[in-house]
């Protein structure tokens, strides 16, 4: 496969492009389905392939192969992406530029302490199951476990030569209450970029699935809330899908400059680089560095990976960049290519969107709250195209009436207006976590990414209300 991607590279210059990458990919995947305390069914699939990419007389070109067997299979499809290019470039207005990108050669193995083997897997699942029904409320139990082993290659004509070896462990547990016909639902994901580590040692599965069969026990009992604005503390986990959803994807620089707008939106800051957007609490970073399931070292276009500030102090300084984009910008790539897999096209995604934490402690935060909400757990997003218009529902809030916490409520969705709500955000806690997101869309042909998001407990200003009230 790496001699074969390497030969690619040769072929498409020879052919006329004047620049091309090929990433050679293999997926290992094992996992499984468990719903009350009997698996459903088992997963299991080896994939390996080139995606090939070139550039020629200004214009993309991309071919992939499934397992490829020959030279001449590869020397064949490497000219299909040739001639796709230069057939679209004849009628391509604005011809694609490349920033300058450094030249590496590098062998990357992400270190696992634990290797997960898929018995033990269903072992811990059963373990899980077996917590959540035990409360005498739970309607369903239901878990899915995934092992997942990722080796690519990926060369450019540059001279770049990367090798990067990882594995993800991820578990998704779903607790359902349901009595006196109300049905109440918690869910949690668990894991990231490692073995068993991931599910045990950082953050533990069966306290989660503790977690959530007891909460949704009591949101059966819990009320709505009216709808009024309100001072709102959002706690981490929720805060990680906001940062997802009006942080992250409005900051991928080809949703900036409308590419993506037919098909995901654009982004309401496009062209206000420079300007105040948020309160001087709000710190916002891109980080591909920090332990998660957006955690590498290269991107997909070979670029470095480093944490890129998007926001600081309220300004907005930078987007997500390709070698594309980044050469419109006038700036420098700044490792935010990622595809699915070697079939696609990489396209500008986040790794690692956080708020950052600030001076406060989170009770601290909630004793100065008069009258408001604290906000958990990250449920449903509804964001308008250009990410301006938001709301996000939540798996429970609680009310704060003079700085205590009272009754606890469901079905409650969270609403704002982007501008205002970050110019309303007056403390970010001093706490920080990460949260894994595993099925981010975006792309046509559809691309599902993996990813983290966080943050502390953030407060500001928003709408509250519950489902149908």
């Amino acid at each position: 496969m790496e001699d074969f991607a390497e030969k690619s590279t040769q072929f498409a210059i020879q052919s006329g492009a004047q620049y091309c990458d090929v990433r050679a990919e293999t997926v290992e995947s094992d996992g499984f389905l468990l719903e009350n305390g009997e698996i459903e069914h088992f997963t299991s699939s080896r994939d390996s392939g080139l995606g090939i990419r070139v550039l020629a007389n200004g214009a993309w070109g991309f071919f992939s192969i499934s397992n490829p067997k020959s030279l001449d299979e590869v020397k064949n499809s490497t000219m299909d992406a040739v001639k796709s290019a230069l057939h679209y470039s004849t009628n391509k207005k604005y011809k694609v530029k490349l920033a300058e990108s450094q030249v590496y050669v590098d062998k990357v193995d992400f270190s696992v302490s634990k290797k997960p083997i898929l018995e033990e897997l269903a072992k811990i699942g059963f373990e899980c199951d077996s917590i959540i029904r035990s409360n005498k409320r739970i309607h369903k139990s239901s878990l899915s476990m995934e092992h997942d082993t990722f080796s690519k290659y990926f060369v450019n004509s540059d001279g770049t030569k990367i090798t990067q070896r990882f594995e993800d462990t991820i578990a998704n547990v779903i607790a359902t209450a349901h009595e006196s016909g109300l049905t109440e639902s918690v869910n949690a994901t668990e894991g990231g970029r490692g073995g068993l580590e991931m599910i045990l040692d950082k953050n533990n599965i069966m306290k989660t699935s503790e977690f959530v069969a007891q909460k949704a026990s009591e949101l059966l009992d819990a009320k709505t809330a009216k709808e009024e604005k309100a001072t709102v503390v959002m706690n981490p986990d929720f805060v990680a899908l906001l940062s997802h959803e009006i942080l992250g994807h409005p900051s991928e620089a080809d949703r900036v400059l409308g590419k993506e707008m037919a098909w995901a939106g654009g982004a309401w800051w496009a062209g206000k680089l420079g300007e105040k957007i948020g309160s001087h609490e709000l710190n916002v970073i891109d980080d591909p560095t920090l332990p998660s399931l957006g955690y590498y070292k290269y991107d997909d276009e070979g670029v470095f990976a480093k944490s890129k500030l998007l926001i600081e102090n309220g300004i907005l300084v930078n987007h997500m960049q390709s070698r594309e984009t980044a050469s419109i910008f006038n700036t420098a790539p700044n490792s935010g290519m990622r595809a699915t897999g070697y079939g696609f096209m990489p396209l500008i995604r986040m790794a690692c969107t956080c708020i950052q934490g600030g001076d406060w402690d989170p009770q601290e935060m909630i004793k100065e709250v008069k009258n408001g909400y604290l906000i958990s757990n990250m449920k449903v997003p509804s964001i308008d195209m250009m990410r301006y218009n938001w709301s996000i529902s939540c798996q429970f809030a609680q009310k704060i009436e003079n700085g205590e916490l009272k009754e606890l409520l469901r079905d409650v969705i969270v609403m704002g207006i982007a501008p205002d709500f970050f110019n309303s955000i007056d403390a970010c806690g001093k706490d920080f976590t990460v949260r894994p997101i595993t099925n981010c869309g975006k792309g046509d042909p559809m691309q599902i990414m993996r990813m983290g998001n966080g943050g502390p407990h953030v407060r500001g200003i928003a709408t509250v209300k519950s489902v149908g009230v």
